[in-house]
């Protein structure tokens, strides 16, 4: 039997990720800050890989769905990606769910929230037309 090390899941600091701010024109108000995710400058080989997804997998499972899509983002890995864009779809973040399929490239629930969302557009803007609804001007 085989065993591999996974003592130095539990080391890996949540610091293996960059955090940067950025401010809008410059500006201190923390109104206008935004903070960006992004994957380490370096190159992230095979091993590496496989012992972040593990570790994802692990904060995915133990419930810590941010610091599961940070690995995920970080990674790269499209079926973690589109788990969290499952689990932001459940709880009501659209929007968000979105983003991870997109970046998951999982087209086919992208374009099924994408539809979604035009359909709400579109019956929304013919409620507020009053053409549509029949009304006559000049009366």
């Amino acid at each position: 039997m085989i065993r591999k090390d996974t003592s130095n899941l539990n080391a890996m600091s949540p610091g293996g990720f960059i955090k940067e701010t950025v401010k809008s024109g410059g500006q201190s108000d923390a109104a206008h800050e935004s903070h960006v995710d992004a994957a380490p400058s370096v190159h992230i080989d095979a091993a590496q890989k496989a012992l972040l997804n593990r570790k994802g997998n692990m904060l995915f499972n133990d419930g810590n769905f941010e610091g599961a899509r940070r690995v995920f983002i970080t990674t790269g890995y499209s079926d973690g990606l589109s788990r969290i864009g499952d689990y932001y779809r459940k709880q009501g973040r659209v929007i968000d769910a979105l983003q991870m399929y997109r970046i998951a490239y999982n087209k086919k629930k992208a374009d099924e929230i994408t539809m979604n969302l035009a359909l709400l557009i579109k019956s929304m803007l013919s409620e507020a037309d009053p053409l549509s609804q029949g009304a006559v001007y000049g009366k």
